[in-house]
C-alpha cells in the first residue's frame, strides 16, 4: 500500500498511541525527541506538526505583553495557534521600556512625570544592552531589528571610590595601568626570588617574567622589575606635532595608595560572561524589540489596558477574567494559558491553581532598581573629557553613570545619572522626582564638576518598584529547587514563562529562553493528546 506521510503517521498513532506517534515524528524530524529536549537547540512549532497528525492548533491566552509573553505568542503563532495576549499597561514590552519626549511616567501613588526630552533623545528605562551570545541577538536578526555597538567598557571613563578617600576620579586606563603594574612588579619579584619555585619550572619562570613585563609595563631585573608608570596611564598633555611629544600623567601613586583606593575591585565587571565587550543595543531604543514582536504577532491579538483579575483552571481548558480598557469585566476561555507576568503580581491575582502554586509564586524576593536620565544642552563628556560611551563606576549611591552609545558628535545628549538597586534605589524611590534629580546631580558634580549641574536641561526617573503592574525590577530565588522547579511545570492548563524562570534573571535573553521552553512543553503536550 502506498502510504502518504500523513497517512503513515495517522496509522502509527492509531496502533501505537501518542507515545509511538511522537517517537516516530521525532525520528522523522517532525517533533522534538527526548534527546533533543536535553539540548539547547530550539525547534519552533510548525503548521506541518498538525497537518501531518490530523490534530489542530489550540487557543492560548497569554498573560503579559512583556518579552516572554510576546515571544510565546510569536512562536506559537508560527504553527497556527490562536493566541490572545492580555496586557495591563498601555504599551507592549513590560520592563523593556524606552522613554521619549512626551511620554508619561506614573507611579503607584499617582505622581506623574512628563518627559521633556528633545527629538532624538531617549532613555532605556529597563534593559539597555545585549551580549553577543544571547538569543536576543538571534531574534533581532529574525525580526529585522537593527543593532549598533553599546560601549560597556571604556578606558576613558572613571572610577570614583569616595569611601576610600578619593577626592577626584581616576580613569579606567590609569587605574588599570597602576594596578596591573604594581601586581606585576610584586609577582615578578617573588618569582625571581624563588618564592614560586615549588610551582614553576625554570622555563615557566622565564615565561611568566616575560608575560609580566608586557602585562604590567614593568622594568627588568636590573631595576628590580619596578613599575614607574608610562604612557599607559594617559597624558596630561596629549602627543601632537612638532615639539609636542606629550606629557605622561604623574606622579605615580604608591603601591599602598593604589591598594587603598580599591580601584582594582572594579575590573571584575569587565570579565563577567554577560558583560564582556562587545555588547549591542537596538538602533533608536531598546523597545524596537517588543515593537517588532508585536507586529509579528499582530497588534489586533494584543489587548492593552486589560488587567487580569482571575485565572481559573477548568477540566477542559482555562478561563481568564480581565478588566478591559473601559473598565468592563470580560472573560476569555482557551485551551491553555501562559502566565508571563511577574510572579509577585501573579501571586496577587485570584486563581484556583492550588496553595502550592500560590506559595511558589510568593517565594522569590523582589529587587528594587531604577534609573534617572539627565539631558544636557551640550555633550560635555565628549567635548571636554573625550568620553564616547561607556560607564563610570562609583561607590556613591548613584552606583554608575552611563554615557550614551548613540548620537556621537550631536549637540545634545542624555546621561544615565544613576542605575542602582537595593537600598540605594530605595533611598531615591522614597523621594519625589525633583529631589531625586537634585540628589543625583549633587553626587555627579563630585565626578564631573560644576558643568554636571550647569549644563543640565531636563530629566526623568523610573523606580521599578513603583511602576504599576510591574512593581519590581527582577526577582531572586533562595534556591533553584522546590518553588522554582514547580513553576517550571504547568499547573493544570496554565504554564508559566519569564526571565524569573531562567538562569538569566534580569536579562531579556532569560525571558526568551523561558518562552521557548514553555512553547516546547505546551506544543509537545498538544501533540501527545
Amino acid at each position: 500500500m502506498d502510504y502518504s506521510r500523513r497517512g503513515f503517521l495517522t496509522a502509527v498513532g492509531a496502533s501505537g498511541g501518542a507515545g509511538a506517534l511522537l517517537a516516530t515524528m521525532g525520528a522523522l524530524g517532525l517533533a522534538p525527541t527526548a534527546e533533543a529536549a536535553t539540548r539547547t537547540r530550539f525547534d519552533p512549532p510548525q503548521p506541518s506538526d498538525f497537518t501531518l497528525t490530523g490534530r489542530r492548533a489550540k487557543k492560548v491566552i497569554v498573560l503579559g505583553a512583556g518579552v516572554a509573553g510576546l515571544a510565546t505568542a510569536y512562536e506559537l503563532g508560527k504553527a497556527g495557534y490562536d493566541c490572545t495576549v492580555l496586557e495591563a499597561l498601555d504599551r507592549v514590552g513590560g520592563r523593556n521600556w524606552t522613554i521619549r519626549g512626551g511620554d508619561r511616567i506614573t507611579e503607584l501613588d499617582g505622581s506623574t512625570q512628563i518627559a521633556r526630552f528633545s527629538d532624538g533623545i531617549y532613555m532605556n528605562a529597563g534593559p539597555a544592552r545585549l551580549a553577543q551570545w544571547m538569543v536576543t541577538m538571534d531574534y533581532c536578526r529574525e525580526l529585522g531589528v537593527d543593532l549598533e555597538v553599546f560601549t560597556n567598557s571604556n578606558a576613558q571613563t572613571y572610577i570614583f571610590n569616595a569611601s576610600a578617600g578619593m577626592t577626584a576620579p581616576v580613569t579606567w586606563r590609569t587605574a588599570k595601568a597602576d594596578v596591573y603594574g604594581y601586581i606585576s612588579e610584586l609577582l615578578a619579584t617573588a618569582t625571581d626570588g624563588g618564592a614560586l619555585d615549588a610551582k614553576l619550572t625554570a622555563q615557566d619562570k622565564e615565561r611568566l617574567l616575560t608575560f609580566l613585563r608586557g602585562f604590567g609595563a614593568i622594568g627588568t631585573k636590573a631595576n628590580g622589575y619596578a613599575y614607574t608608570g608610562g604612557e599607559r596611564r594617559g597624558y596630561s598633555t596629549d602627543p601632537g606635532a612638532g615639539e609636542q611629544p606629550g606629557t605622561p600623567l604623574g606622579p605615580v601613586p604608591s603601591l599602598s595608595d593604589v591598594l587603598a583606593s580599591g580601584v582594582g575591585q572594579r575590573f571584575s565587571f569587565e570579565l563577567g560572561y554577560d558583560q564582556a565587550m562587545l555588547m549591542f543595543q537596538p538602533v533608536g531604543g531598546m523597545d524596537a524589540i517588543p515593537k517588532a514582536f508585536a507586529e509579528a504577532v499582530g497588534r489586533h491579538k494584543i489587548l492593552l489596558r486589560s488587567k487580569v483579575t482571575k485565572i481559573t483552571d477548568l477540566p477542559d481548558g482555562v478561563e481568564v477574567e480581565y478588566q478591559d480598557k473601559h473598565g468592563k469585566t470580560r472573560t476569555l476561555k482557551g485551551d491553555f494559558c501562559v502566565a508571563a507576568m511577574p510572579p509577585h503580581i501573579l501571586a496577587k491575582t485570584p486563581h484556583n491553581l492550588g496553595s502550592d502554586v500560590q506559595a511558589a509564586l510568593s517565594t522569590p524576593t523582589v529587587t528594587s532598581s531604577g534609573k534617572i536620565g539627565l539631558e544636557y544642552r551640550r555633550r560635555w563628556w565628549e567635548m571636554d573629557e573625550n568620553i564616547y560611551g561607556g560607564i563610570t563606576n562609583t561607590d556613591l549611591d548613584l552606583s554608575v553613570v552611563w554615557y550614551p552609545s548613540y548620537g556621537y558628535g550631536k549637540r545634545r545628549g542624555l546621561v544615565i545619572g544613576y542605575y542602582n538597586n537595593g537600598s540605594n534605589q530605595d533611598a531615591y524611590a522614597a523621594l519625589p522626582h525633583p529631589q531625586r534629580e537634585k540628589r543625583a546631580i549633587e553626587q555627579g558634580v563630585k565626578i564631573h564638576g560644576a558643568k554636571y549641574r550647569d549644563e543640565f536641561v531636563t530629566s526623568v526617573s523610573v523606580s521599578w518598584r513603583l511602576q504599576p503592574h510591574i512593581e519590581g525590577a527582577w526577582v531572586g530565588w533562595p534556591s533553584r529547587t522546590g518553588a522554582y522547579q514547580l513553576l517550571n511545570r504547568p499547573a493544570g492548563h496554565v504554564h508559566f514563562a519569564g526571565d524569573w524562570l531562567s538562569y538569566m534573571i534580569a536579562w531579556q535573553a532569560g525571558a526568551l529562553e523561558s518562552a521557548r521552553k514553555t512553547v516546547t512543553d505546551l506544543h509537545q503536550r498538544v501533540l501527545a493528546h
